[in-house]
């Protein structure tokens, strides 16, 4: 194989951008996540982060939300807002589940408060980029070919979805599901174990023949739950976060 086909052919490293307003912390961050195997840009405010993602599309932003000028949650809210759906994790000094549930509900997809250690970080980043792989496969339309790579698999209870084939099946029967409810299904598969708003739902699951508002929303999660639940009023697999939305219960096979 030629050098130019190696080139052509080679996978670039995620590519992370970090926003911190302390020099240190930011600096700290670059380094290590460097280290790590991302390719790292760090800034300093949110002027900053726009001219960023303007310039060039990211896997990831690293958000911190104790700033001065405009905050982590005011940039995650108006980044949601302006149609960005990079995944965003967020740091945090403070630790109340109330904090972490306004992230949340501004559109953060983690959390991670401060101290913690620069290995649950780059843990994190990981399981949030392997998370968006399966998000990319699970938007992929009916019909179209799905790009050459191993597509996620996910489980729980006696389910199994494949995504190259976008079937449900329990055990080794295929669960018939319509398209509105599978394109919710792996919507919530994107980050499962965590709580996603109604709002938030319809953006990652939006795409040609996908409508909806947020009352819709709790349509679909019902007949979904009628799917796959053995009880859809006391649900095992998707649960109502009160005050946020829904949570898969499930685990990911990569």
């Amino acid at each position: 194989m030629s050098t130019s086909s190696q080139t052509a052919n080679e996978v670039r490293p995620p590519r992370l951008i970090v926003l911190d307003d302390e020099a240190e912390i930011r600096g700290m961050l670059q380094r290590f996540l460097i280290g790590q195997g991302f390719e790292v840009r760090a800034v300093r405010d949110a002027a900053q982060l726009d001219g960023c993602l303007e310039r060039q599309p990211y896997d990831l932003l690293v958000l911190d939300v104790m700033m001065p000028g405009e905050d982590g949650l005011s940039i995650c809210r108006r980044l949601r807002a302006q149609g960005h759906t990079i995944p965003i994790l967020m740091l945090t000094a403070r630790g109340d589940p109330v904090d972490r549930v306004v992230g949340l509900e501004m559109g953060a997809d983690d959390y991670l408060a401060k101290p913690f250690l620069p290995s649950e970080l780059a843990a994190r980043i990981r399981a949030m980029l392997r998370r968006q792989q399966f998000l990319v496969h699970a938007q992929t339309l009916r019909g179209e070919q799905l790009p050459e790579v191993d597509a996620p698999v996910l489980r729980f209870g006696p389910f199994r979805l494949d995504l190259r084939r976008e079937e449900l099946c329990n055990e080794d029967v295929h669960v018939l599901l319509g398209f509105a409810e599978l394109r919710l299904l792996c919507a919530l598969a994107a980050t499962p174990n965590r709580p996603v708003s109604r709002a938030n739902l319809i953006d990652r699951a939006r795409g040609r023949g996908y409508e909806a508002n947020e009352r819709s929303v709790d349509v679909q999660i019902l007949r979904l739950r009628q799917a796959i639940e053995a009880d859809a009023s006391a649900p095992r697999h998707i649960r109502t976060v009160w005050g946020v939305g829904y949570m898969l219960v499930a685990e990911v096979e990569l």
